[in-house]
């Protein structure tokens, strides 16, 4: 069986090789993406979160404890690795594991500091669900400005500590991100053929990821209710 190890590069990073001896991780991470990738296809999808995560604890033996370790992103290998961490957390993410997506997610953090899979994001999310503001505080300022989660998590945070919404925010949200804005307030968020064509389409129309970052929030907005109540309120003349 193919065992996995960290080899060190010349960029102080480390690139994960696999070989046929006896030390090392007895986990391919392309091969578990793979296996849980076909399992949803069969509709397993408790299977696939569950091959999915038996990868993340593999990968945790293999990365040392207390040490600081960058894996280099160019190596196809590290992409799976990492790829492995990031579906991983969006499963617990999606089942309401806050406490554990945002462990997963700092970790992924380390190893990518570059933030190639966008974890800041989710991290934000996932310290606004914890009630974590001040870690929440430092990350938000990761996230791109051209990102509809910025302004959103920006109300949410501000919804969850005071109650309210911020005045400021709510009126350059609904200027700036109004597709995003009129898709959290509508009644129905369709997953039709019209909206999976073009969701995966190369070029994808905003209101299709409007709809998609809908999709992705859904269940926060059960856990945690009165936030999009908000914002239709402040939707209504």
């Amino acid at each position: 069986m193919k065992k996995a190890q960290l080899k060190p590069t010349p960029e102080n990073t480390f690139r994960i090789v696999y070989g046929e001896g006896h030390d090392g991780i007895a986990c391919h991470f392309g091969d578990a993406l793979q296996q849980s990738q076909e399992q949803e296809s069969r509709g397993d999808i408790e299977g696939a979160c569950n091959t999915r995560f038996a990868a993340f604890q593999q990968l945790m033996e293999l990365i040392p404890d207390s040490t600081d370790i960058e894996l280099d992103w160019e190596d196809r290998n590290n992409q799976d690795a990492l790829l492995v961490i990031s579906f991983s957390a969006i499963d617990h993410f999606l089942v309401g594991d806050f406490e554990m997506c945002a462990a997963m997610l700092e970790m992924l953090l380390e190893l990518d500091p570059e933030d190639h899979l966008d974890a800041s994001k989710r991290l934000a999310y996932a310290y606004v669900a914890l009630g974590e503001y001040e870690l929440f505080d430092e990350v938000i300022n990761d996230i791109s400005d051209k990102y509809a989660d910025k302004e959103l998590l920006t109300l949410w945070s501000e919804f969850r500590r005071t109650g309210q919404l911020p005045e400021g925010e709510l009126f350059h949200f609904r200027k700036s991100f109004k597709v995003y804005y009129d898709e959290l307030v509508a009644e129905e968020h369709p997953v039709d053929d019209a909206y999976l064509k073009d969701i995966e389409s190369e070029h994808p129309s905003r209101e299709a990821l409007a709809r998609e970052l809908w999709l992705q929030t859904e269940h926060l907005w059960t856990l945690f209710p009165g936030f999009i109540e908000a914002l239709k309120a402040a939707h209504r003349p």
